[in-house]
């Protein structure tokens, strides 16, 4: 599945959060592992994560101030994109930071404090599936799921799932391919906590996917056929893809022919390469940014092979394998 040189490239150590999750993910080695523990504790000192934490303000998140105003309220933690505290948190559940770590805790306390406050006419509770679904994921990650809050937002994706199995930024649209964020919350959540009724929403959610086989849906978008780190609210195939082995459909045949783009996509060497760093739009874009220029948010440069996108695919296809 992954050849030596490869898999000595995800393992080195200028990256621990990759190193992390290739002895985990790709050779099966267990928490107590030593080496496990070893790379684990280096997530936060060095690397991406860190470099990120290095600019968080004592306070917890990345702005230069708290709002003082009810317009600076009403975009505090998630405006401009890509780069403000929201966004950041997302990366770093990515990377495997969790609570444990006191400015992951102080992080959390901001989102709590200033999204998730229930008397707020600012907070979450209200926004769209693709806010809701990106915090619902990250506080779980981080050790937050059993928090009342952060059950709500579940509560608030299932009761916004359509008839046809997705989910819609859009009220009263049926669902989109493009909106991904509730199954992939769903996928943070261990097997063993899942309600009845998230098990019945995932179902629903994976065949919405599975049917159109990841990426039939109008028009060919390419963009989704692009690999992006991060993805904050987008979609790609990838993407897709992670999702719903995470959920346990490695084995589904529909999946064959999203597959076979992720095979055709690997160099020759057996790495992948990040193709481009969002925001990245097709023509056919319903996103309007109203002359907005976004600074994106880059890990690592677009064009190159990328250890987290060769990480993610080598993840998607031992899934594949293990589901026989």
């Amino acid at each position: 599945m992954q050849s030596r040189p490869v898999l000595e490239w995800l393992l080195e150590e200028d990256q621990p959060s990759v190193r992390y999750y290739a002895l985990t993910d790709l050779l099966g080695r267990r928490d107590d592992d030593s080496d496990v523990r070893a790379a684990r504790a280096q997530i936060s000192r060095v690397g991406w994560a860190h470099d990120m934490l290095q600019q968080q303000r004592p306070a917890g998140f990345w702005e230069r101030r708290a709002p003082k105003t009810l317009r600076e309220w009403f975009s505090f933690l998630y405006f401009p994109e890509y780069r403000t505290t929201i966004w950041r948190a997302i990366v770093l559940a990515d990377l495997g930071l969790t609570s444990s770590h006191p400015r992951i805790r102080r992080l959390a306390e901001r989102i709590f404090e200033y999204k998730l406050q229930l008397s707020s006419p600012f907070n979450f509770f209200h926004e769209e599936v693709c806010a809701v679904g990106n915090v619902a994921r990250t506080l779980t990650r981080f050790g937050y799921g059993e928090d009342r809050r952060v059950r709500m937002l579940f509560d608030w994706m299932l009761d916004d799932q359509r008839e046809n199995g997705g989910w819609n930024c859009r009220q009263n649209a049926p669902g989109t391919l493009d909106c991904w964020e509730a199954l992939a919350a769903f996928a943070a959540v261990p097997t063993t906590k899942r309600s009845a009724r998230m098990k019945r929403a995932i179902s629903r959610g994976a065949e919405f996917y599975l049917e159109r086989s990841l990426f039939r849906e109008g028009h060919r978008y390419p963009p989704w056929f692009r690999f992006h780190y991060p993805t904050h609210y987008f979609y790609d195939l990838l993407v897709g893809l992670d999702v719903l082995t995470r959920l346990g459909y490695g084995g589904d045949r529909r999946l064959r022919p999203a597959l076979a783009v992720l095979q055709r996509k690997r160099r020759s060497d057996g790495r992948w390469l990040l193709d481009k760093v969002h925001p990245d739009f097709g023509a056919a874009t319903q996103i309007d940014l109203h002359g907005k220029k976004i600074k994106p948010l880059v890990l690592e440069p677009a064009g190159q092979p990328s250890k987290w996108i060769t990480l993610q695919a080598l993840r998607v296809l031992r899934r594949v394998d293990a589901a026989g």
